[in-house]
């Protein structure tokens, strides 16, 4: 069975409330300049960078929707792992882009564009780092069933009617590979909502981590509170706002790559 990248591990994301939105905010320092939104206004004569990176993420979400999951994810791994440098866009042997965690991680074709169309109208000025997180804010604008851990069983704390209809879904013999949203409200699957929370508080997680978010009790306590909570989307900002200022890189520190998957070569 594959399951829906519309909630994939980017889904998990939210519950670590040290992290979440945004190296455009403005709430946050990196390095000694405070991020804002609108940074590019006016560093580029008239054009709108943003509208610019907007317009790429809409054309491509109109294709497929599930690019809002993977740029979260790229956004997460890229900063979770020595900064939000923009570092897991870098082609090469051993490289982040090729590490085994990374190995899933798309969605570069899509910062790709959008580099191509900010440089053909200001080039040298806008970071990879920047589009990433752009790219990722406009996107959110817009083995368990037979065999739970060599039991021979199913796994004892999900809910018996989903349990019957993924296995009705996804036979224990079969060749198709059927998909399974990670949020089982059909009404808000592709919606970055708090209902994947109240999911697993109704023991309807597909994946056992995710279940285990409300299970444990470390972490079921914030599980409940961000499902009956009315402010997800207040919390998910400020997430966002912690997750895009991890050791940023600002003002001389860094370079602006002329293409994302390449540090720029020495000037001769």
């Amino acid at each position: 069975m594959k399951m829906s990248s519309s909630s994939s591990s980017s889904t998990a994301i939210i519950v670590l409330l040290s992290l979440v939105f945004a190296t455009l905010s403005g709430q946050c320092r990196g390095g000694d300049v405070p991020l804002q939104v609108g940074f590019y206004r006016g560093k580029c004569g008239i054009a709108d960078v943003e509208a610019i990176v907007g317009r790429v993420v809409l054309a491509q979400f109109m294709k497929d929707t599930t690019i809002t999951a993977a740029l979260l994810r790229m956004q997460f791994h890229d900063c979770f792992v020595n900064g939000c440098d923009a570092s897991i866009l870098l082609d090469g042997n051993n490289t982040e882009k090729t590490a085994g965690p990374n190995l899933s991680v798309r969605g570069y074709e899509i910062i790709d564009a959008a580099k191509a169309a900010v440089e053909a109208i200001c080039p040298g000025v806008v970071s990879c780092a920047d589009i990433i997180v752009i790219a990722t804010r406009d996107a959110v604008a817009l083995d368990r069933l037979y065999n739970f851990q060599k039991t021979g069983k199913p796994d004892p704390t999900m809910d018996s009617t989903l349990l019957t209809a993924l296995r009705a879904r996804c036979p224990q013999n079969t060749t198709v590979d059927n998909t399974a949203n990670l949020d089982q409200n059909p009404l808000s699957s592709m919606t970055v909502d708090n209902s994947y929370y109240r999911q697993i508080i109704l023991h309807r997680g597909i994946l056992q981590i995710d279940q285990e978010l409300a299970l444990d009790p470390l972490s079921k306590q914030t599980v409940t509170a961000i499902a009956n909570g009315f402010d997800f989307s207040t919390r998910f900002g400020q997430a966002m706002i912690k997750l895009g200022a991890v050791q940023v890189l600002t003002g001389k520190q860094g370079e602006i790559r002329r293409s994302c998957r390449a540090t720029n070569k020495p000037s001769k």
